[in-house]
């Protein structure tokens, strides 16, 4: 069954209600490797209970549905899909604990062409489901890689963020950990390609690789270390596009531009000089 673009823009997706406490943001914060410098007091405000502070990128994580596309009779090839980007505008802080409802909905649908596949541009507005106000919004792509050639619109896509060509304003290196993947997946993605080695060769990979969302996490612990002082409300939007895959235990070395209050940056995998995050672009105050 081919991508029927008109009915994946009209698809219908329940909201998602969540409800989350202070466990769930420090887990989170764990999961991307917050408190491996336990006498960091600064780190230390995201991982214990004691006046704690809530990471902005948590946000990815609430009330969120993973495999909606799955569940629908969409067209798309779910094996074949990747995560092409990520953004996130917040409206307020985040809370340590709080109800929550998602609501997604697929906002533009791009055929590359036969061979080449397909873009699918999601949207996701995360809400207070008692007050109803607006908490943030959140913006993907879905790469469709064998989904092209469905006869629908063929057009230029966005141009990504570009970065500054002068030598980078600040480089932060953050170490993954072996289990960083398995402690991430906890926080609600439970696919097998980052837990089950046998399901990752399937894939065509050597071993599980780390959630892309882990490798934004850790970009955005690197922007509030070293431009924000660790305080969460300066980290307003954050974007960036995942290029190469990345394995638990690597390192992670963000290299970041400062510009007034757009900050430019990038992730790079030293130990396989790579770049695993590209044309990320966010905004502090």
């Amino acid at each position: 069954m081919a991508i029927d673009p008109q009915k994946l823009l009209a698809l219908s997706v329940p909201d998602i209600a969540h409800r989350y406490a202070e466990k769930d943001a420090i887990l989170y914060a764990l999961g991307i490797g917050l408190g491996q410098e336990p006498l960091d007091e600064r780190q230390l405000r995201f991982v214990y209970e004691q006046d704690l502070q809530v990471l902005p990128t948590f946000a990815v994580v609430l009330a969120a549905s993973p495999f909606f596309l799955r569940d629908q009779e969409t067209g798309i090839d779910f094996q074949k899909i990747v995560h092409g980007e990520q953004g996130l505008v917040l409206h307020r802080p985040l809370r340590p604990r709080g109800h929550v409802v998602g609501r997604n909905r697929i906002l533009d649908v791009i055929d590359k062409g036969a061979g080449t596949g397909a873009l699918l541009y999601i949207e996701r507005v995360l809400a207070d489901a008692d007050s109803g106000e607006t908490i943030a919004t959140l913006t993907q792509t879905i790469v469709c890689r064998g989904d092209g050639g469905f006869g629908g619109t063929q057009r230029a896509t966005p141009a990504p963020h570009p970065l500054p060509g002068r030598v980078p304003d600040f480089v932060c290196d953050l170490a993954s950990r072996p289990e960083t993947a398995l402690i991430y997946r906890l926080s609600g993605d439970l696919n097998p390609l980052h837990a089950d080695p046998q399901f990752a060769r399937g894939a065509g990979f050597a071993r599980p690789i780390l959630h892309g969302l882990a490798t934004f996490g850790i970009c955005a612990h690197a922007i509030l270390r070293m431009v924000c002082d660790y305080a969460p409300e300066r980290l307003r939007a954050i974007a960036g596009r995942f290029s190469a895959p990345v394995f638990p235990g690597e390192t992670i070395r963000t290299e970041i531009w400062r510009d007034g209050g757009v900050v430019s940056f990038r992730a790079r995998v030293p130990e396989r000089d790579i770049v695993a995050l590209n044309n990320g672009r966010a905004e502090v105050v």
